[in-house]
């Protein structure tokens, strides 16, 4: 009975935002109990891979977001390059509205935080925290309705959070750069070249794949490039058609999936939503950095999503999916405020200062919850099961 419950939680579309969100309690509980000094000096820990005194020495915390995040990384790209060859972004007129509607998405909540921390230049590098979406936690919560929202919803959320990531590996390779160290991004580029040389002859085998990406990631470690884009551009090395008409891609992401959402998104929300509440009172949270974070997701996703989806189609450039009215993108606006994961990862790469990272959390994590209330509230009150009579009279 215990086995057949779990085959249907971990069948249901809704289990990897459900066990994001278990993870994010887990790790917000610990970091306000008695154990909090064990969960801080645990993530700090030093682990080491050092050959002749030379290598990789980081805290456990860098290692999950520098290494497991590259693992993360590499499956979206490996969902972006499948979708655009043969998927949802595979034809222009398909990814003009939920493209756009990514765009407003980002640069909206980037401009409303800008303005609340455009006189702190030591907070202002977080101005890309508010702009990403959280794909397994929004479509999770859309899950949740089941049958009661259009079909073609879900594939325009699911479109615009690829997009929404895309966007996001472009401002994490852009703005979130060390100290750039071009030795070792030139020797990252060999590896890189043996990559798209197996793409281009269609190899079947993955494992040379995999350890030419692990040598370019660890080369754009070294560079000062986030290790993060050796992950994306690995993938995109994938073929998506070996030699004798197989789908190495194919075969990688469905093996890689539950992994990535079962294991190292929960491993990575629990290392990176333990918010400290401790001397916490509401005041705190509309200080500039939290407030800014918070308002971005709940306020800017709204606004920059909504807006530039109703100008589109008001102008005639594009038009609603069938069965989407406006007030399920006003839901799914409010759905692509969670930001979460992607947002606590480009707040870690924004800040080393613990007390900015805390304040981040409480941003994120506040942003993110009132967003997934929102659109499920929304979404809900608009949602029809099938077979009702509602439903059979639009039909």
């Amino acid at each position: 009975m215990l086995l057949r419950a779990l085959d249907k939680f971990f069948g249901h579309e809704a289990s990897g935002g459900i066990l994001l969100m278990l993870a994010a309690l887990a790790a917000l509980i610990v970091a306000n109990s008695p154990l909090q000094p064990f969960y801080d000096e645990t993530l700090g820990a030093t682990f080491s891979v050092l050959l002749n005194g030379g290598g990789l020495e980081k805290p456990l915390i860098l290692w999950i977001n520098d290494g497991l995040m590259a693992v993360f990384f590499f499956l979206i790209g490996l969902e972006l390059k499948r979708e655009m060859m043969e998927g949802k972004l595979k034809k222009p007129a398909d990814v003009v509205l939920p493209g756009m509607a990514a765009v407003g998405g980002m640069v909206v909540p980037a401009l409303i935080f800008a303005a609340f921390n455009w006189g702190s230049p030591e907070t202002l590098s977080g101005w890309a925290i508010p702009a990403a979406t959280d794909i397994a936690f929004a479509l999770g919560v859309l899950a949740l309705l089941g049958d009661r929202v259009p079909a073609s919803l879900k594939v325009f959320l699911l479109t615009l959070a690829i997009l929404d990531d895309l966007g996001a590996i472009v401002i994490i390779a852009l703005f979130y750069t060390a100290d750039l160290k071009v030795d070792y991004l030139l020797m990252a580029l060999l590896p890189l070249a043996g990559l798209i040389w197996l793409n281009l002859k269609g190899a079947h085998r993955v494992a040379p794949m995999v350890l030419l990406g692990t040598i370019m990631w660890f080369f754009v470690l070294k560079s000062g490039v986030h290790a993060t884009i050796a992950g994306v551009a690995t993938a995109f090395c994938i073929p998506l058609r070996d030699k004798w008409g197989k789908s190495p891609l194919h075969a990688l992401e469905h093996a890689l999936s539950p992994y990535v959402l079962y294991l190292i998104l929960p491993i990575f929300a629990f290392g990176n939503a333990g918010v400290v509440l401790t001397g916490i009172s509401f005041s705190d949270l509309l200080q500039p950095l939290p407030l800014g974070v918070a308002l971005g997701l709940v306020l800017g996703k709204q606004v920059g999503v909504f807006a530039i989806t109703f100008a589109m189609v008001k102008s005639g450039l594009a038009r609603l999916p069938d069965g989407v009215g406006w007030g399920h993108i006003y839901g799914l606006s409010c759905l692509a405020g969670i930001g979460f994961t992607m947002s606590l990862f480009i707040g870690s790469l924004s800040y080393a200062d613990p007390v900015l990272m805390n304040d981040v959390r409480l941003g994120v994590l506040s942003g993110s919850a009132i967003s997934a209330l929102l659109g499920y509230a929304a979404l809900r009150l608009l949602a029809t099961p099938k077979g009702s009579k509602r439903a059979t009279a639009a039909e």
